[in-house]
């Protein structure tokens, strides 16, 4: 019997906690596939006392019997994959026989991360806070139809090719009068950095390449159990965020069919994953952040500092109206806490419900909330102080933090079918 790809994906500004609800429901699932972003995803998973970051791997790696497949939407960068290799191999976990690549991601050269960091130079106080892993730079090239696929890597003319859009790429950074020799990578030279990307280069030969199109549709047709797991957050996506302090890939459950070659109707339950407050780490709109002592409480508390890039999150109360504008995106089926922890000890939470605009009340997201004056409309609730990483069951919560609950969804007529309470996969109740 045919079955469908269950969908993963994060409904705020990215560091929603996927990488740990995809390490938990792993073990329901054959195989695991990425199907979009890059490097400047960190999805962060504890297991026992040990925490992995990972940036490209699917975070099905963890359970031996799941097939982890990086999808044709997804950028590597092998450099950042070596690293990630590096780290799996020192804890004991082998990855060389349950990850499959597509021939047709995309790779991120050294020269897309180079005009990553001369383009957000440029831009001075304009700047959207890019990550600096070369994802724009990577995705244009895809887009103007002279990008380099994990494919290209054994062809017989791919080092002519790297070398002509290396060529084009340094003649770029010089219009900027980029000083290439004080430019580093990594905290690398440019130079040194570019040699071992070359050396990394190989390592991805040792993994198996596939048609990931014809390998996952082959799968749905025997029964198997597919989980596309998203990278970053629907309020960064290319055409639904608040362009341009956008990431460059669709991240909502369209970027599905697109990422991965499987049709919109194989795609079955969509789970959306969301903090039971909000955190966004870079430039742009955010229109519940805090910049009072509670902001910085919940920064401190929640350890909200970006997995990638290890800047400090800039935090808020949780926004319905953006919540409910990804859940519409996504046609998310379930929805998933995480962090409910973090707001324990606060005497009141409080939750956005609305916007006023000019003098009038609205649960749309503006197209241009950075340009927009945006008062925000809030519920308060009544906190909680319980600690609680012991419990395991959903009716032991204290009473105000399932009344939280409730109200979500309620306003969002979709349940919550798990709520997350530690950062560790046994801390996490399933309703």
């Amino acid at each position: 019997m045919e079955s469908k790809t269950d969908v993963l994906l994060g409904l705020q500004w990215g560091d929603e906690g996927k990488g740990k609800i995809v390490d938990v429901l792993a073990p329901a699932y054959d195989i695991v596939a990425r199907f979009q972003g890059g490097p400047n995803a960190g999805h962060t998973i504890e297991v026992g006392d040990k925490k992995f970051v990972l940036h490209t791997i699917p975070s099905g790696i963890f359970n031996k019997d799941t097939i982890n497949v990086i999808g044709n939407g997804v950028l590597i960068d092998p450099f950042v994959f070596s690293k990630e290799l590096d780290a799996l191999a020192s804890s004991g976990v082998d990855v060389s026989k349950n990850v499959l690549i597509s021939r047709k991601a995309h790779l991120i050269l050294p020269t897309h991360r180079l005009l990553d960091a001369v383009y957000e130079k440029a831009k001075g106080k304009e700047k959207i806070g890019s990550t600096l892993k070369g994802i724009g730079p990577a995705y244009t090239d895809k887009t103007a139809r002279k990008g380099l696929r994990i494919g290209d890597i054994i062809l017989s003319d791919f080092n002519h090719r790297y070398q002509k859009i290396r060529q084009q790429h340094i003649k770029i950074a010089l219009l900027y009068n980029a000083d290439l020799e004080n430019i580093t990578i990594e905290g690398i030279p440019f130079e040194a950095y570019e040699k071992t990307w070359l050396e990394k280069l190989k390592i991805l030969q040792q993994f198996e390449k596939t048609d990931s199109e014809y390998f996952l549709n082959k799968a749905l047709k025997k029964g198997k159990r597919i989980l596309a797991e998203g990278a970053q957050g629907t309020m960064l996506d290319i055409d639904f965020g608040a362009y341009p302090f956008v990431t460059s890939s669709s991240t909502t459950s369209a970027g599905v069919c697109s990422g991965l070659g499987i049709p919109p109707a194989k795609v079955g339950k969509v789970f959306g994953i969301f903090k039971a407050y909000c955190t966004r780490v870079g430039s742009g709109p955010f229109p519940t952040e805090l910049f009072d002592n509670t902001g910085e409480e919940l920064r401190k508390k929640g350890h909200e500092f970006g997995a990638t890039t290890g800047r400090p999150r800039r935090c808020g109360w949780l926004d319905l109206p953006a919540l409910k504008y990804a859940i519409m995106l996504n046609g998310v089926t379930e929805l998933k806490m995480m962090k409910a922890d973090v707001l324990s000890g606060f005497p009141e939470v409080k939750v956005a419900t609305g916007y006023k605009i000019n003098g009038k009340l609205t649960e749309r997201v503006p197209f241009n909330p950075d340009r927009t004056d945006i008062d925000v409309v809030y519920k308060t609730f009544e906190g909680w102080n319980d600690k609680l990483e012991e419990i395991t069951v959903f009716d032991e919560l204290p009473d105000p933090l399932k009344n939280y609950i409730y109200f979500i969804e309620t306003e969002t007529g979709i349940p919550i079918k798990l709520v997350s309470v530690g950062p560790n996969r046994k801390e996490t109740i399933v309703r």
